[in-house]
């Protein structure tokens, strides 16, 4: 058997010492399904990003009776993170953009693509963003590509059950694929939105 010398030994330490760190760390996976691409964090219990196109400009496929789910093979938030408090399911892949038949929007229905969103925001500037979504893709009629960052900025608030709260999120849509497509980046506290107009959330 080759003698090691010093200097191989001490490289063999170190990928060691680095495999273990990656490997006790590394909480998220990214998951590619065939509607959106999530990299899901393990620990917080909520997305990092969402990506995803807007298939269902028009669509009208029934949403009654739908419940989140859990996918295997992954631990995310459940039913118990939402309950008797002020914060909604999020879809981050809106249901409505995917609306063409039950079963993709069955998909949008993970956990994985929920975040734990105020209530305010959901329902409010956030909800109407994501109508512009749709509008955009009617009237360009061009692809409108959306990134959604799920933000964890300063001291992070985790909830009883486990599920770490989202201090905001990010958007980034993108109308059409050439040198001249248009983007515009959207920024959101996850708080109410009362009293402004998605459009005050513009940064770029």
């Amino acid at each position: 058997m080759k003698k090691l010398d010093k200097v191989e030994l001490f490289w063999m330490m170190l990928l060691a010492f680095a495999f273990i760190i990656s490997s006790t760390t590394a909480n998220a996976q990214v998951i590619v399904t065939d509607i959106f691409t999530v990299e899901y964090d393990q620990q917080r219990q909520q997305p990092l990003w969402v990506e995803y196109t807007v298939l269902c400009s028009n669509g009208n496929a029934s949403r009654v009776g739908m419940e989140f789910w859990e996918p295997d093979m992954i631990v995310t938030s459940d039913d118990e993170d939402y309950k008797d408090n002020i914060w909604d399911k999020g879809h981050l892949a809106p249901a409505a953009s995917f609306s063409c038949n039950t079963g993709m929007l069955y998909k949008t229905f993970s956990y994985l693509n929920s975040a734990l969103q105020h209530q305010g925001l959901n329902r409010g500037q956030w909800s109407k963003l994501e109508a512009f979504e749709r509008s955009a893709a009617n009237f360009f009629n061009e692809d409108v590509k959306v990134r959604v960052d799920v933000l964890f900025e300063g001291e992070e608030v985790v909830l009883p059950t486990g599920a770490t709260i989202p201090s905001g999120f990010r958007k980034t849509i993108t109308i059409g694929d050439d040198k001249h497509a248009i983007v515009r980046v959207f920024e959101f506290p996850n708080i109410d939105t009362k009293g402004t107009k998605w459009i005050d959330y513009i940064i770029k």
